[in-house]
């Protein structure tokens, strides 16, 4: 008989975390992506610009000591501490991006609208295919970079954070996939099932981290000996629809607050950038997402995201690329060495 699985909260740890050395005149970089489906190819076409400029192409992963990422963005995570350079991710996405989201006609986006109604609208194995072919049989414990991975449990409903061996007392990941982790991370509710995996119900990080930024902090303040100064952070938006409480909605109902869950997306981020700011310093977050608009790209429009995003990439680095050089690509992070 299959043992049950047991609350991942049910083995936490109730003391501190005895925090490992860390240089004191090293800082501890991390790199932060958020969720936002296709509009991945931003946060990867910010990162493939800035290897091209300021690496010669080399691949970015290596000058951050830990990668956050959510969802689509725990894709890219997961890709960069593969080995992948940045170039090379954002060209799947823009290849093979619409076998993942296929395009419909008018009628049938229509006919997805009403099938999102009772069940997921895409089938996983297009995108369960392509994480095969990146990552093979790697497991979490073969990451080059430190990483925390949202995702969301159902069967218990519990966040849940995939991390590797980068503290003595993380010890549950690092025979876990690097395809599981990526389906579990980025299986987004309507678009996706949910994934079963050993008898838990994984769902899309995005539910309640959208923005990783804190998840990455707390991780690296509770895990070494930091000084809270010496944490710099990149953090990387997939673009931002704007919202703006109605007179309608104002006065409630479902009908009205049907996009309730763009709302809530929108606050957490804001929420943890906001936390970020008040722990290490705003001069040490540096933020970069597409301008706020009413026509925001759709999370599974491979079409316009594939025409529109990479050239948009191009214009953030061009204005914030020289800083980012300076902050975050002067030097190598030190080496990361799984605890044994």
């Amino acid at each position: 008989m299959s043992q049950q699985p047991t609350r991942r909260s049910d083995g936490t740890i109730q003391g501190r975390r005895v925090p490992q050395p860390w240089p004191k005149d090293k800082p501890f970089r991390i790199l932060a992506i958020d969720g936002g489906g296709i509009c991945g190819i931003l946060p990867a076409s910010i990162l493939a610009e800035l290897e091209h400029r300021y690496l010669g192409g080399t691949s970015i992963a290596p000058y951050f000591d830990m990668i956050a990422g959510t969802s689509t963005g725990g894709i890219i995570a997961l890709a960069l501490a593969h080995g992948m350079p940045a170039a090379e991710i954002r060209d799947v996405y823009i290849q093979e991006g619409d076998k993942i989201f296929p395009p419909a006609s008018k009628l049938g986006r229509l006919y997805r609208l009403f099938v999102q109604g009772y069940r997921y609208l895409y089938e996983r194995e297009p995108l369960q295919s392509e994480l095969e072919r990146i990552f093979g049989n790697a497991v979490l414990g073969d990451a080059k970079t430190r990483l925390c991975i949202p995702a969301f449990e159902g069967r218990f409903g519990e966040p849940w954070i995939y991390k590797t061996p980068h503290h003595p007392d993380y010890k549950l990941d690092r025979t876990e996939r690097m395809v599981t982790v990526g389906l579990a991370t980025a299986a987004a509710p309507t678009f996706f099932e949910a994934l079963p995996n050993e008898g838990y119900i994984m769902i899309d990080g995005g539910l309640w981290a959208n923005n990783p930024v804190m998840n990455a902090l707390v991780d690296a303040l509770s895990c070494f000996d930091l000084d809270r100064r010496q944490i710099q952070i990149l953090s990387l938006g997939c673009g931002e629809t704007t919202f703006q409480v109605s007179a309608a909605m104002a006065k409630g109902g479902m009908f009205h607050w049907y996009n309730a869950i763009t709302a809530a997306m929108r606050a957490q981020s804001k929420n943890a950038l906001g936390q970020a700011f008040l722990l290490v310093g705003k001069d040490q977050v540096m933020r970069l997402d597409a301008p706020e608009t009413t026509r925001a790209i759709r999370l599974d429009d491979h079409s316009r995201a594939a025409a529109e995003l990479p050239n948009l990439a191009r214009s953030l680095v061009e204005a914030s690329g020289r800083e980012i050089q300076r902050q975050f690509l002067e030097e190598l992070a030190l080496k990361f060495m799984p605890c044994p």
